[in-house]
């Protein structure tokens, strides 16, 4: 529909610069050309269909620079639509190969490949417009006669009228040619706004004015606009009258977009993304990113906007030193939003974490592969490099930097070096990453770690048997050592932590993952977790009855506690139990623990052994706690995160005091485990329940 004269004055200005612009008579597209080139548009428009970059054959017609100009296309003398005129210089880029006669003998080339020298050059040139929530590609067909052939010299230009678009929109060019000999060119041209659509920042919140008639009908929409693919709405609402839109700050992303357009057909509709530039919203899209791993390999980074941003591996060690980077022997890669990324490796590792960084700046940092694979490990990584024949050479990364191997230094690996080497010749280490420059190996060290504590152990041994000798000699004195030395057993039992056996049913790989997520955190608690998911080699090996029924035993015996946590498929086995007795088809899958656990969990509910050795959990929103049969009810049931504080209270010791550190503790659970919850619940590409931008933390007023 026409713009009124008066509205493209209040975008543009005062009357003489609307005045100024030049006026297109007539609807239909077209284009013409600097002198002595030839130019045709085709007639309709042409799929936006770039296609990969091929070698030139020879001399090509390449776009070099595009230039953008505002021009009025008038139906009558003051109804004009805003339309954007757009010039592709050409020049022409490649050269003709030498023939071998004439590189030979020095000698003229073959008179048949002279024709083509001389002969006039073609190209078809596309143009692609992008403005939100329109887009088209148009085909200009240029030919350029022999005469003005020069390699790497501009040729002159082709202007095609004109691409119309919507005042305060945004458009984005791109040109190239078909077949595609370089990347294309692109171009964003910022179409003045209206003055009636303002902007404003309150403290924390941010204000959409609406400074229009009171019976003026609009809609009004908020949308993500994407650098590729179409943009993502986020909120439409039809209003009336002038408006004020409140906007929490947390919402703001610096490619979140307005548009508004008048409730009549055919209207124009005003595009603005007031954001980019925000500090406020490039913070809330890096909070908002999350890092999702698919497979061993695939991983991709997850976002509302475009990031420009690069990534990596990082080796990350347990007691709290910083990740450090594995760059080289591996090198960053550039990241796209939403697009699968792969490393080379060829094992997972808890340790292995990823590094996002922009701008030279650590944004995210997420270790993919803890949440299936356990806590970080005390494990030793290995960097081989290798060079020209066959020379290789081997180096332990630590926080003071890479120890080369075999060495004198005083550090942990340097002292264990001999060992390592031997680790690496016998194949017990596990192997990362490997090609022609190198590899990467990690080596556990847990085994040393155990011989120093048996020595340690030996050594007190032998201390224990002097005091005896010396109780002997002093009966009157036994009791009291002997109090004191069951007091120092009991309080490094609760140093080490209390034994907790997690069992669930494996309703799917997001439930898993959910599961190791939770098993992860509370590792970093004073709790020893034993989990299937964690153990699948010895599961295999002993079978789901056996090695359950050895775990059992062993956490009640030193006094630990066995957590059910329930899942609709949790309760629906223990409902065909409680009714059959026996369990359904599939009880001897390879990794199943939970369904062949039942057969010795039960006898401890029927039989009241349970209270004090058994808890129950769930996960909000995924199933009520009444859900869960009445039997198992006999223990706490808790649903988590919100229970968090409880939940933990009852893994404590029996007879431990109530820590007062317990909140922050859940705390710190609850945020390890947000992200998983997050993933499990709200899958990539829908808006989570409240988090939705718009009028939710202000009305129209």
């Amino acid at each position: 529909m026409p713009v009124p004269w008066f509205l493209l004055s209040l975008a543009l200005g005062r009357s003489p610069v609307v005045l100024s612009l030049e006026r297109l008579v007539g609807s239909q597209d077209a284009t013409h050309c600097s002198p002595g080139l030839s130019c045709h548009l085709w007639d309709s428009d042409i799929l936006c269909l770039p296609g990969d970059i091929v070698p030139a054959p020879g001399p090509v017609l390449a776009p070099t620079h595009l230039q953008t100009e505002l021009v009025l296309r008038c139906q009558k003398e003051t109804d004009c639509d805003l339309c954007l005129r757009v010039a592709v210089h050409l020049a022409v880029h490649g050269h003709w190969e030498e023939p071998e006669d004439e590189e030979k003998f020095g000698g003229a080339a073959d008179s048949g490949v002279e024709e083509p020298r001389n002969a006039s050059l073609q190209a078809q040139v596309v143009l692609s417009f992008q403005a939100y929530p329109t887009a088209r590609c148009v085909l200009l067909e240029v030919q350029v006669p022999a005469a003005l052939v020069q390699f790497g010299q501009s040729v002159g230009s082709v202007v095609y009228d004109c691409f119309e678009a919507a005042l305060g929109s945004e458009v984005r060019i791109w040109s190239y040619t078909q077949p595609r000999y370089e990347k294309e060119l692109n171009h964003t041209q910022q179409l003045p706004a209206l003055p009636w659509l303002n902007v404003s920042a309150d403290g924390d919140n941010v204000h959409l004015v609406l400074n229009v008639s009171e019976e003026q009908h609009f809609g009004l929409s908020l949308y993500w606009n994407q650098v590729q693919g179409p943009p993502k709405p986020r909120w439409h609402k039809n209003l009336t009258g002038p408006q004020i839109i409140t906007l929490n700050h947390t919402d703001l992303v610096p490619c979140l977009c307005i548009q508004v357009w008048p409730l009549e057909p055919d209207s124009v509709r005003t595009n603005i993304c007031p954001f980019r530039e925000d500090p406020r919203a490039h913070r809330n899209l890096w909070q908002a990113a999350r890092l999702r791993l698919l497979t061993l390999q695939s991983w991709l980074l997850d976002a509302p906007c475009w990031l420009p941003a690069e990534a990596a591996l990082c080796w990350r060690a347990p007691g709290g030193d910083p990740c450090q980077p594995l760059v080289p022997p591996l090198s960053w890669e550039n990241v796209t939003v939403d697009k699968v990324l792969e490393f080379p490796l060829l094992k997972g590792h808890p340790n292995l974490c990823v590094q996002v960084n922009s701008s030279e700046k650590l944004q995210l940092q997420e270790c993919l592969w803890a949440d299936s694979l356990g806590p970080l490990k005390d494990d030793v990584l290995l960097l081989e490099t290798r060079g020209p024949q066959d020379n290789r050479s081997l180096c332990a990364l630590e926080p003071s930097g890479c120890t080369s191997l075999p060495s004198k230094a005083s550090t942990r690996a340097a002292r264990l070096g001999e060992y390592l080497l031997q680790d690496l010749q016998s194949g017990q280490c596990l192997q990362l990453w490997d090609d022609d420059l190198g590899a990467l190996w990690a080596c556990p060290m847990d085994k040393y770690i155990h011989k120093r504590w048996a020595l340690v152990w030996l050594a007190c041994l032998l201390f224990a048997a002097a005091l005896s000798l010396i109780l002997l000699l002093k009966k009157d004195h036994a009791k009291g050592w002997l109090r004191l030395l069951k007091q120092d057993v009991r309080s490094g039992a609760a140093a080490r932590g209390r034994a907790a056996l997690l069992l669930y049913s494996a309703d799917d790989s997001g439930f898993e993952r959910l599961v190791g997520a939770l098993a992860s955190a509370l590792c970093q608690l004073p709790l020893r977790v034993a989990v299937d998911l964690w153990s699948r080699r010895e599961l295999s090996a002993q079978g789901p009855v056996a090695w359950f029924h050895a775990q059992r035993r062993q956490t009640l015996q030193e006094g630990g506690v066995v957590v059910l946590l329930f899942s609709p498929g949790a309760v629906a086995l223990c409902s065909e139990w409680l009714q059959d007795g026996v369990s359904g088809p599939g009880a001897h899958g390879p990794h199943d623990a939970f369904r062949a656990s039942l057969s010795c969990v039960l006898p401890d509910f029927l039989q009241g052994r349970a209270p004090g050795s058994y808890v129950g959990a769930c996960f909000d929103r995924l199933l009520h706690p009444d859900a869960v049969p009445a039997l198992f009810r006999t223990v706490p049931v808790f649903t988590l995160p919100s229970q968090l504080p409880d939940f933990l209270g009852a893994l404590q010791q029996p007879r431990a005091p109530r820590s007062g550190r317990l909140l922050e503790r859940a705390e710190q659970v609850s945020r390890a485990l947000q992200p998983a919850l997050d993933s499990y619940f709200h899958p990539p590409g829908t808006p989570a329940p409240g988090r939705g931008v718009g009028p939710g933390a202000g009305d129209g007023t």
